[in-house]
């Protein structure tokens, strides 16, 4: 819970609202369609060499969600911390920085992406990497993997999708922490934190995770991607 309502401020801004709809239909319509296809495979973001990628997944990853308490928390955070941005930038702005944030983030998983696969293939002939190209993904659909632990992490790597609007929720975040750096946010809504602290302390616990490997279910580097969009973004807009 954050501590702060500057005069005129709306409960729920016209990007933030429509960005919540948004977000709720496509995780609705996951649900809905989930025994004839699945959405995720076709909108969230793959590795560029995986057969199912496509373009368009840099945008269309950031409205996916795989659960409900994903979408719970991701839609908490964007009322919570956007709505305060969204009132003092206006619409527009708000809207450009979320997506380049969110779509920054989806940048800089696919680079983590590359030099992870990258150090994997170098130890590898070029022809079981072509196998893995060719018959990883129809086998990842099967419910199976490869024997070879090294080769089935590759597998993994290449064929995992991407989801869910946390990149360009912790670009907001870095956001609200530079613009209000003073303001409370009440962490498990009881304890009193400035908010320059909770996203510095927010950010190392990323960066600690994502160099640890825990939770690697988590695309912790994609969070990070937004901050440092987000950050990159705000230091154009001051200079200009």
């Amino acid at each position: 819970m954050v501590q702060f309502r500057p005069t005129g401020f709306k409960v729920l801004p016209p990007v933030v609202k429509n960005l919540l709809i948004i977000n709720t239909l496509f995780f609705i319509g996951t649900i809905a369609f989930s025994s004839r296809i699945d959405l995720s495979e076709y909108l969230g973001l793959h590795y560029f060499t995986s057969p199912v990628f496509r373009p368009h997944q840099l945008v269309t990853y950031m409205f996916m969600h795989g659960s409900f308490t994903h979408i719970l928390f991701n839609m908490f955070a964007l009322w919570m911390f956007g709505n305060a941005l969204e009132n003092v930038w206006g619409p527009k702005r708000f809207l450009v920085y979320y997506m380049v944030t969110g779509i920054g983030a989806g940048l800089i998983q696919l680079l983590v992406l590359y030099f992870r696969i990258s150090h994997i293939e170098s130890g590898l002939d070029p022809e079981m990497i072509s196998y893995v190209q060719e018959k990883g993904y129809d086998l990842l659909m099967e419910g199976k993997n490869f024997a070879d632990p090294v080769i089935g992490k590759l597998n993994i790597l290449i064929n995992t999708t991407t989801i869910g609007a946390s990149g360009a929720v912790f670009g907001i975040l870095l956001a609200f922490g530079m613009m209000f750096p003073n303001s409370l946010i009440y962490v498990y809504f009881a304890i009193p934190v400035k908010a320059k602290y909770f996203v510095m302390i927010y950010g190392a616990i990323e960066l600690f995770s994502g160099i640890s490997g825990t939770a690697d279910n988590v695309a912790h580097f994609a969070h990070l991607g937004g901050m440092i969009f987000g950050y990159l973004l705000l230091l154009y807009w001051k200079k200009r």
